[in-house]
């Protein structure tokens, strides 16, 4: 398994339990396809921040970290669900190197 990192940005207009329900989500997802979550970071630096530039009218997002393990094969998958989830505004997913 190789460790990977993915940020993701919620949109701001969801409330704090549909925030952690997702949160949750994800690190179901990861764990349903062989996965481990290391850790997820929500609080400072991340959290509710502005955004750079306006993504889809929102000038605002809830930018959350996950720090996970996964098999490469099962990569698709997790960017297949990231993309079709209505709530995350933009993902970034990264490969983690030299720990």
């Amino acid at each position: 398994m190789r460790e990977y990192e993915l940020m993701y940005i919620i949109r701001p207009d969801r409330d704090e339990e549909e925030i952690a329900a997702l949160v949750e989500r994800i690190g179901e997802l990861i764990e349903s396809l062989g996965g481990k979550v290391d850790g997820v970071v929500q609080s400072d630096p991340w959290g509710r921040r502005r955004l750079a530039y306006e993504i889809d009218d929102h000038e605002e997002g809830y930018y959350v970290l996950c720090h996970f393990s996964l098999d490469a094969d099962h990569l698709e998958e997790l960017e297949r669900v990231l993309k079709l989830t209505e709530a995350i505004l933009r993902y970034m997913l990264t490969r983690r190197v030299g720990q």
